[in-house]
């Protein structure tokens, strides 16, 4: 599923207000962590990650090695913060993301 423009400014806006919670260090992207972006993005549909300044990886590398490993898109990346976003598959989520429609 490809973002249009509009849907990618929802999803930055609603990322303002969201906390990091995936922070890669050193050891850059391996299963476990992969495991816990799955779940994350299961659970919340958009998350926010953070790249330390030991890893290996900037953050749009980290961003877009996560993204296919995830099967979610990349909403932005900022300095060493980056945003992706992936539709929850659970039909009982009562606050999931209403994306908009249209270009």
């Amino acid at each position: 599923m490809e973002l249009t423009s509009k849907q990618r400014a929802q999803l930055r806006g609603l990322a303002n207000n969201i906390d990091t919670i995936l922070i890669i260090g050193k050891d850059g992207i391996q299963d476990n962590l992969v495991q816990q972006a799955n779940t994350a993005l299961e659970a919340r549909e958009l998350i926010k990650g953070r790249v330390l300044e030991a890893s290996l990886l900037t953050a749009r590398e980290a961003a877009q090695t996560l993204a296919p490993l995830t099967r979610s898109e990349v909403v932005q990346v900022i300095g060493t913060k980056f945003v992706l976003y992936r539709q929850s598959h659970r039909m009982d989520k009562k606050d999931r993301i209403v994306l908009v429609r249209g270009k």
